[in-house]
C-alpha cells in the first residue's frame, strides 16, 4: 500500500471513529453488554476462521526466525480463543463506569457540583505480536463507551484482520455504531505515524509492546500518550526468605510465560542465602531451558552461568534468559531495582514482616509483591476482567488498565439562576 493511501485509510477511519464516539458515549449499558456477549459468541462460532489466519502469521514468524517466546505471544489456539471469549463475558458482567458520580457537593450559593465519569472518546492502540490484545482492547473500550482504532504489528496482521472482522460484525449487529471498532489494515509505518498526530480525531494513544515501540510513540506522537508495558521485573530473595517458596516463585515468574511484560528478568539474591538457594534453583531453571547470566559470585556458585554485562541488568529479554546478581544487603537490592527497574512489577520473598513493609514502601513500581510471582500483574488476575495495557507512568492511570482507566470525568453544575458577582 502506498504511503498516501495508508495515511488516508487512517484519516478516514479516525473520522468514522469520532462520529461513532458520540453515540458510544450515551449507549446504554444493556446495549454494550449485549454487544460484548455477541462478540464472545462470534469468536467461538468462527474460531476456525481465526485460527486459519493465525496459522499463516505463525508460519511467517517461524520463517522470519522469531524466537519461540515471541511466537508464543503470537500463537492462538482453541483454548486461547475460549479465554478471550471468557474475558469478554467477564467484562460484560462488570459494572459500567460511565455515568458514575465520583463525588458531589453543594456550594454556599446553592450550586450543586457533581464529578461524573465519562468515556475518553476515541482511543488509539498501537501494539505488537499478541492478537488477544485486539479483543481485550475492543471489549474494554466498548464497555467504557469509547470508540477504538487498533493498529497491531505486522507479524499478527492476518490474525487481527480476522478477529476484527468477526467481533466488529457481531458488535454492530448488537447495536454498536459502525466505526466504533476500527483496525488499520496495513503494516506501513506511515499509518502509525499518521495515527500519532490526529489530535482532532483521537483523544489518547496507548502503545503496548517492547521498549522500541513505546519509545517511538512517546517521541513522535502529538496525541496524548499513556505509556505502558516495558517490564524489567525483579524478584529479590531476601536473607529471611522461605527458600522453597522462593524457588517456586522464581521458576513461575521466569518460566510460566517468558515472553510477557510481567515475567521476571532479573533475580537478586541476598549473599547470606545465595549459595544454598542458587545451587538449588539454578539447575531447575536450566532444566526449563533458561540461560543464566550472572555476576561473578553467581558464576562461582552456578558454574554454567554466562557472564552478565551491564546491559543485561537493563534488558527486558521476553525470552528464557535470566540475569542473576548476588547482593550484599537489602539496601543494595533496593538500589539495583531503583537503577535498573522500569516501574512495572517488583517482588520480594521474605518471612520478615518489617523487611516486607520497607520493600513495599520504598520500591517505586506499579505493582509491588510480597511472597508472590510478578506474573499476577494482569487485568484478569486483578479482577478487572481484562486489561488494555499496564501503565508504568503515574498520570491518569497506573498498573493494569481496566474500565475505569478508560474513562475521564467532567463536572456537572446544577443551579437555579445563580450568577457570579
Amino acid at each position: 500500500m502506498a504511503i498516501a493511501s495508508a495515511q488516508q485509510e487512517v484519516i478516514e477511519k479516525a473520522k468514522a471513529a469520532r462520529l461513532a464516539a458520540r453515540e458510544m458515549g450515551v449507549l446504554p449499558t444493556s446495549a454494550k453488554d449485549r454487544a460484548l456477549l455477541a462478540m464472545a459468541q462470534a469468536l467461538i462460532g468462527r474460531q476456525h476462521f481465526v485460527l486459519e489466519a493465525n496459522s499463516a502469521d505463525v508460519r511467517a514468524a517461524r520463517d522470519a526466525g522469531l524466537s519461540e517466546a515471541l511466537i508464543d505471544r503470537l500463537l492462538l489456539s482453541e483454548k486461547r480463543i475460549a479465554g478471550m471469549a471468557a474475558g469478554l463475558r467477564e467484562v460484560a458482567g462488570l459494572p459500567d463506569p460511565v455515568g458514575e458520580v465520583i463525588e458531589g457537593w453543594r456550594r454556599p450559593n446553592g450550586l450543586q457540583i457533581f464529578k461524573v465519569r465519562v468515556p475518553l472518546g476515541v482511543v488509539g492502540m498501537i501494539y505488537e505480536s499478541r492478537p488477544n490484545v485486539t479483543v481485550d482492547a475492543a471489549g474494554l473500550c466498548i464497555k467504557a463507551g469509547n470508540a477504538v482504532i487498533l493498529r497491531g504489528g505486522s507479524e499478527a496482521l492476518q490474525s487481527n484482520v480476522a478477529l476484527v472482522r468477526v467481533i466488529a460484525e457481531a458488535a454492530h449487529g448488537a447495536g454498536v455504531p459502525k466505526g466504533a471498532l476500527q483496525l488499520i489494515e496495513t503494516a506501513e509505518r506511515a499509518a502509525a505515524q499518521q495515527l500519532m498526530r490526529l489530535n482532532e480525531h483521537v483523544d489518547v494513544l496507548i502503545p503496548r509492546g517492547g521498549e522500541g515501540l513505546i519509545r517511538a510513540v512517546v517521541d513522535n506522537a502529538t496525541v496524548p500518550v499513556i505509556e505502558t508495558g516495558v517490564g524489567n521485573c525483579h524478584v529479590y530473595v531476601d536473607e529471611f526468605a522461605d527458600l522453597e517458596m522462593a524457588e517456586r516463585i522464581v521458576i513461575n515468574a521466569k518460566c510460566q510465560r517468558p515472553g510477557v511484560c510481567n515475567a521476571c528478568e532479573t533475580l537478586l539474591v541476598h549473599q547470606a542465602v545465595a549459595p544454598e538457594f542458587l545451587r538449588g534453583v539454578g539447575p531447575l531453571l536450566v532444566e526449563q531451558g533458561v540461560e543464566l547470566r550472572g555476576c561473578p559470585r553467581t558464576r562461582e556458585i552456578v558454574p554454567g552461568a554466562h557472564e552478565a554485562t551491564e546491559q543485561d541488568w537493563r534488558t527486558e529479554y521476553l525470552d528464557l534468559i535470566l540475569a542473576v546478581r548476588v547482593v550484599d544487603s537489602f539496601e543494595q537490592a533496593l538500589a539495583h531495582i531503583a537503577d535498573y527497574g522500569t516501574r512495572h512489577s517488583e517482588a520480594i520473598v521474605t518471612r520478615d514482616y518489617e523487611r516486607a513493609q520497607r520493600f513495599v514502601e520504598l520500591v517505586d513500581a506499579a505493582a509491588v509483591y510480597v511472597n508472590a510471582s510478578t506474573r499476577f500483574t494482569d487485568g484478569g488476575e486483578f479482577g478487572l476482567g481484562a486489561e488494555i495495557g499496564i501503565s508504568t507512568q503515574k498520570l491518569h492511570a497506573r498498573g493494569p488498565m481496566g474500565l475505569r482507566e478508560l474513562t475521564t470525568y467532567k463536572y456537572i453544575v446544577r443551579g437555579a439562576g445563580q450568577i457570579r458577582s
